[in-house]
């Protein structure tokens, strides 16, 4: 059966649009003003307040620039706090370039690694095509951040700092994905006639490590830790002397960050709560910990979430932050934006439920922050979250947004909480072999 498009029923359309005059104001509105000022609901923005009954951040956000780097700083912003503390150094920051550095290489090592073993496929084998669409993005995610951590460890953003290609990385990444790419190529074609697969994959990381490093320098191996505490009335002055950046991290960071967990909310009737799941050819490091998550209802994100919270530890998460969001004020509200009445047309949540938005392609994690805050009522119900984002502070608090709780149970994706905050019933699952879900399954989206 055909369904054509013809002029009658064109015709039939534009009469029942001009026939509405609720349309024709609409579109008065739509075509002289940004849709999203249009259809802001003002009530909700102005009933929320930043205040918050829990709140850890003392310190000022960080700014990823025109990059795709929010994973890495929400990880590291996520456990600035204890460093900040103890040397008294306000805004304290640990270098976004450094690790973004190993990523990069690592990322190329992981996909030309991943040619080897599908050499045998044919070129529109469907994986093959995933992993060659982004060979170089910026994106991750919270156990790819850890198995960078736990590798390389972690320097301040003194001895690493931000280069041009860091803060702006379109053409680096284009660069990077060409080589990447062409090494795929000549590793396949090496594997074709029986020839050196393993000198090819050498060449093409070698270029990878070429460009890499002009854009963003050279890595330290070591450096000299210095500072000036300011948090007291005087300036005091410390010398640590010399370090490499894993005892850099081993000062700093947590002993048991690998003890840290995903836990995700997929609703769908596929991914069953309780059990893990991890996706194939998702990772960065060759050898490292599968990216894993457990399953768990969104409820069970929030309990966590609070209770790492009221604990003082700031949460790192992931979601789908350009729903319902309002970039100026700084707010997320699941109606913040009331497109259904403006249209005339079921959008948004009255449309779409949260397990048919990620099975339509709708919704998925696209951005990670951290919680660094949350407002319990006086049972120890959520109603609001403090949100560190990495877009600078011109916006919302001095660049800390405020999500309703309406916004987390629709939007929020997944968390990193220590293995402790999960309700025991649960605890026993995270030893548990996981199911595998193909490299293209939204739950492998990169924040």
């Amino acid at each position: 059966m055909t369904h054509g498009f013809d002029t009658a029923t064109l015709t039939d359309l534009r009469a029942d649009l001009v026939d509405d005059p609720t349309w024709a104001i609409a579109r008065n509105a739509a075509t002289a003003t940004d849709v999203e000022k249009i259809t802001l609901d003002r009530g909700i923005l102005a009933s929320t307040d930043h205040s918050m009954s829990v709140k850890l951040d003392t310190w000022g956000v960080a700014n990823q620039e025109r990059s795709g780097r929010c994973w890495i700083f929400a990880g590291l912003n996520s456990l600035r706090g204890d460093a900040i503390a103890e040397t008294g150094i306000k805004d304290l920051e640990f270098s976004q370039t450094w690790l973004h550095y190993w990523d990069k290489l690592e990322k190329a090592n992981y996909l030309l690694t991943a040619m080897v073993d599908l050499a045998d496929r044919p070129w529109d084998d469907r994986t093959v095509q995933h992993l060659l669409d982004h060979p170089a993005e910026d994106g991750g995610q919270w156990n790819m951040f850890v198995a960078l951590v736990e590798k390389y460890g972690i320097v301040p953003k003194s001895a690493m700092p931000e280069t041009w290609s860091s803060s702006h990385t379109a053409k680096m990444n284009r660069d990077l994905a060409t080589a990447t790419r062409t090494g795929a190529l000549k590793i396949r074609a090496a594997h074709a006639v029986r020839g050196d697969v393993a000198g090819a994959h050498r060449r093409a990381l070698t270029n990878v490590h070429r460009i890499l490093t002009t854009h963003l320098g050279v890595p330290p191996t070591e450096f000299t830790w210095q500072w000036r505490d300011t948090s007291g009335t005087g300036e005091e002055f410390h010398r640590e002397g010399i370090l490499t950046p894993r005892q850099f991290a081993a000062r700093y960071l947590p002993a048991d960050l690998g003890e840290y967990v995903c836990l995700v909310n997929d609703p769908r009737e596929t991914s069953p709560y309780g059990e893990r799941f991890t996706v194939e050819y998702l990772g960065n490091v060759v050898g490292a910990e599968p990216v894993t998550y457990l399953n768990v209802p969104v409820d069970v994100l929030r309990s966590a979430a609070v209770a790492a919270l009221t604990d003082g530890r700031p949460v790192w998460f992931g979601c789908d932050t350009a729903a319902q969001a309002d970039r100026e004020r700084g707010v997320w509200d699941a109606r913040l934006h009331d497109y259904t009445r403006f249209y005339g047309v079921e959008l948004g949540t009255d449309a779409l439920n949260k397990q048919q938005r990620v099975l339509t392609g709708e919704s998925l994690m696209t951005h990670a922050m951290v919680l660094t805050g949350v407002d319990l009522d006086d049972d120890g119900t959520p109603l609001k979250w403090r949100v560190e984002n990495s877009w600078g502070d011109k916006n919302a608090d001095k660049g800390f947004w405020t999500m309703r709780d309406s916004w987390f149970g629709e939007y929020v994706f997944v968390i990193a909480v220590h293995r402790d905050r999960l309700p025991e019933q649960y605890q026993a699952a995270l030893d548990s072999e996981p199911h595998v879900l193909p490299a293209w399954d939204p739950m492998g989206a990169l924040a």
